[in-house]
């Protein structure tokens, strides 16, 4: 039986952690871990001396906000939030739809901002999600700019399927990624809830590569697609520039 190092203990800890499981009791945290109860509960007892982990009056555990003070030091976190924020927050003004801006770790998009209305139609997402690849449009525009080795890779992997719509087709991807570098936009209908449709546009860092993608995600059934892809890609465009892309 390999024996856990440290790190990966405290990981494991950190990692118990979730959208669906945001507070955990001390018993959880050793299950969801995979640990002792004794090192748990030693683990929990540094972590939230620290300020990662914070325990309530009912001795129930929460993320700290120390994390959120690390967090916010990324450079794909809540630094590019805040330079894309006022052109998010313009893209929102002229529509009134969902707005998100998500960055790509391994398969894998994470959303790290969602500007949303109260009559905008409703998505699977929040700050912090995450969605493979193939199945939205910041998705489908991340996969489409990464390397061709990692392109090659996931479009021969499994390609999990949310409706009817969802590409599950590896050749058929990889004619939509091309597409989506031919036309600089990726229109994703369909594939995550079966009434919206989303458009997405490449964000640029500085040397031109691609780092994130906005988008706005609208009722599948009126989207005006011609009027939203140039909002779209004004935005995206506002963003790189305030990266420092020069085109």
């Amino acid at each position: 039986m390999t024996t856990r190092s440290a790190p990966d203990r405290l990981l494991s800890v950190l990692s118990a952690f979730d959208h669906e499981h945001p507070a955990l009791s001390l018993t959880d945290i050793s299950r969801r871990a995979g640990l002792t109860l004794t090192t748990t509960h030693r683990l929990v007892g540094a972590l939230t001396d620290w300020g990662a982990l914070e325990r309530d009056e009912a001795g129930v555990y929460h993320v700290g906000l120390r994390l959120w003070e690390v967090a916010a030091l990324a450079p794909r976190g809540l630094a590019l939030r805040q330079i894309a924020l006022p052109y998010l927050e313009d893209l929102y003004e002229a529509t009134h739809e969902n707005v998100q801006l998500a960055v790509r770790d391994g398969g894998e998009v994470v959303y790290i901002e969602w500007l949303s209305g109260r009559s905008a139609v409703g998505v699977h997402i929040r700050v912090g999600a995450r969605w493979p690849l193939h199945a939205t449009g910041v998705g489908l525009v991340l996969l489409a700019h990464s390397d061709a080795d990692f392109q090659q890779t996931y479009c021969e992997g499994p390609l999990t399927a949310f409706t009817p719509h969802t590409i599950t087709d590896p050749t058929k991807l990889r004619r939509v990624l091309a597409e989506v570098r031919r036309t600089g936009v990726a229109i994703s209908s369909r594939q995550v809830t079966d009434d919206a449709l989303s458009v997405a546009a490449p964000v640029r860092g500085q040397t031109g590569g691609v780092v994130a993608a906005v988008s706005i995600v609208v009722p599948q059934s009126d989207a005006q697609v011609p009027v939203l892809v140039p909002a779209v890609r004004l935005a995206a465009r506002g963003i790189s520039r305030a990266l420092g892309w020069r085109p």
